[in-house]
């Protein structure tokens, strides 16, 4: 009987730790949910535009990530009631690191086309679905 409650904890234990999900997964969706937040207190009118990664190569992520955690610097929040919200989620999403692969890429910061901030941050978002 011992044996069977023995083995019964180690499976059920052995099963719980096989469907966690892996921190990097966690972090990435938390830092996602944060950018969603921040497409709802950015300023979009008058406001600076910023360099857009869309679709980069695979080879180019790195750089696509490099460009978005330095526009998210630029960003500013549409009122100053929501400013304490807003510079949570930007620390949140500026702690994002990805791995350089090491792979050459053709393409800088400044060829990507600027885009208001909202479009910046679903460009992002999508981004993030990507890593």
């Amino acid at each position: 009987m011992k044996r069977m409650i023995i083995f019964c904890m180690f499976f059920f234990c052995s099963t719980m730790v096989l469907t966690a999900a892996s921190p990097r997964t966690v972090k990435y969706r938390q830092i996602h949910q944060k950018i969603e937040q921040l497409e709802t207190m950015v300023k979009d009118k008058d406001a600076e535009l910023l360099h857009t990664p869309e679709n980069p190569l695979e080879g180019c992520l790195y750089t696509a990530v490099t460009c978005f955690k330095k526009g998210i610097q630029k960003l500013r929040p549409v009122s100053s009631q929501e400013n304490a919200k807003f510079t949570k989620a930007i620390r949140i999403v500026s702690k994002l690191t990805y791995r350089d692969p090491g792979e050459q890429c053709e393409s800088t910061c400044e060829s990507y086309e600027k885009k208001t901030p909202k479009e910046f941050l679903k460009g992002f978002a999508n981004l993030m679905q990507r890593v």
